[in-house]
């Protein structure tokens, strides 16, 4: 069975994202901040449950709007802890408040984080060699450059492994197999570049 097979074996929600958002490139920075965070509320927990509640998730913090959530307070946390259906993490929740400032941050340097981001692929979706065969890491040297330097500038939750499902997320990382529809659609929208195997890690063969 094939990566993408897994994605359209599992709930109707989980399936639509894979047809619809699983990487695709992304070049807004509300999208990037939504899905970077998603990532953060994820750590430790199955991703069917964080997307389940992603409704949830857009109502506690302002439909992801980084400027707002950079001025949360203490009051804020407690209104959020206290949403029905919501995941009651302080430390997650306030983690993705520290994040919104360091996130202004790097969009006050480089303009927004999508340039900042991109920057690492040149702007192009990278196809590593056998990730369409169906050997997918959970991380890899270009996760792990990325997750350093975010930690360096402050970020909390960063680690190569949520980086990467990220990369995953947001198109910079081609991940669809080979067969999948997505895959191709992606190759034909988007500029690309293969790269050679970049220090992966825990490599889980999907066939």
């Amino acid at each position: 069975m094939g990566y993408c097979d897994y994605w359209n074996k599992a709930s109707a929600i989980n399936v639509n994202y894979h047809n619809e958002e699983w990487g695709v490139p992304v070049h807004d920075d509300r999208r990037q901040f939504e899905y970077l965070m998603m990532e953060v509320m994820q750590c430790g927990l199955s991703w069917q449950i964080v997307i389940n509640k992603r409704e949830i998730f857009r109502s506690c913090f302002d439909n992801f709007d980084f400027n707002k959530i950079a001025d949360y307070n203490t009051q804020d946390i407690e209104r959020i802890m206290h949403t029905e259906g919501m995941i009651k993490s302080p430390r997650k929740i306030a983690a993705i408040i520290h994040n919104a400032q360091k996130f202004l941050d790097i969009r006050a340097e480089f303009g927004s984080f999508d340039a900042y981001l991109w920057a690492y692929t040149d702007g192009k979706t990278v196809l590593y060699d056998k990730h369409g065969d169906g050997y997918i890491p959970v991380s890899n040297g270009l996760s792990a450059a990325i997750s350093k330097d975010l930690k360096k500038r402050g970020f909390k939750y960063m680690g190569e492994i949520t980086i990467y499902s990220h990369l995953q997320a947001c198109g910079i990382i081609n991940d669809h197999d080979q067969n999948c529809p997505r895959y191709h659609y992606i190759n034909t929208h988007f500029p690309t570049i293969r790269k050679h195997l970049d220090a992966e890690k825990q490599v889980q063969c999907f066939k």
